[in-house]
């Protein structure tokens, strides 16, 4: 770098005091509606599957790779091995280090890898390995949730063999109200939350995250939220697979 030339990191906008206003959520949305929703598939030509995600301020790409030979021992098992892993971008706001990866990159790698494994027949594809790579371009609330759908959704585009596809919401409570598909500035003001990964034509789910104290009701309600925008995401991501296979 010049020597005249000085980095300054820019400074952070300060996150708003109230996020819901008169009943109003400050992005215009109801309690119960997610933030608009864009999903391609096919973005990464040298994957063998692929898929782009926004929710407003939340974007990232996932990329599928394989199956390949499997380079690590995984005991006694037959079945194949899905390998998850996952970046902030520099630029993301998300929490990174300059070398390796971060607790918080690490920690998503590994809860994604829970979650989506369940959905996949690893079968089909015996001591070989699937790797999933997620790439976070920008981090604004759900981070985690949208990848799982992403995944899911790349693994499809990758044609590798699914018992169902998987999707994944939060819930968050703030000021005592529960809201679907919290933003970052929500998710700071939250006391509690709920992340539900789950397969919904099976009605399985795959993976139920659950931070603060919770009275059973409220737990229960807030679960239900969780299905009802894991089964409107699955809707969505199936209208994407359509189109992607529907002829020009």
């Amino acid at each position: 770098m010049p020597k005249d030339v000085v980095s300054v990191p820019l400074p952070r906008k300060p996150r708003p005091t109230n996020v819901i206003v008169n009943g109003t959520r400050l992005d215009g949305r109801g309690p119960e509606e997610f933030r608009p929703i864009f999903l391609s598939t096919g973005v990464i030509p040298q994957a063998s599957g692929s898929v782009y995600a926004e929710l407003d301020k939340t974007k990232l790409m996932v990329g599928i790779y394989g199956p390949r030979p499997s380079d690590r021992w995984h005991g006694f098992s037959e079945e194949g091995h899905l390998d998850c892993d996952v970046k902030m971008a520099p630029f993301s706001g998300g929490q990174r280090t300059k070398w390796g990866q971060s607790p918080e990159e690490r920690e998503m790698a590994g809860l994604l890898g829970v979650a989506v494994e369940a959905g996949v027949q690893r079968s089909a594809f015996p001591k070989a390995t699937v790797d999933v790579q997620c790439l976070v371009l920008e981090a604004g609330g759900g981070e985690l949730a949208v990848a799982v759908a992403a995944a899911s959704l790349a693994l499809a585009d990758a044609a590798i063999p699914m018992r169902d596809l998987i999707t994944s919401c939060t819930v968050s409570r703030v000021d005592n109200q529960l809201l679907l598909d919290a933003t970052s500035d929500e998710a700071f003001q939250e006391d509690g939350s709920v992340l539900l990964a789950m397969m919904p034509s099976l009605n399985q789910v795959t993976q139920l995250l659950v931070k603060g104290a919770w009275s059973g009701g409220e737990l229960d309600e807030a679960i239900q939220l969780g299905m009802t925008g894991c089964a409107e995401m699955d809707g969505i991501c199936r209208q994407v697979l359509q189109e992607a296979i529907a002829p020009p």
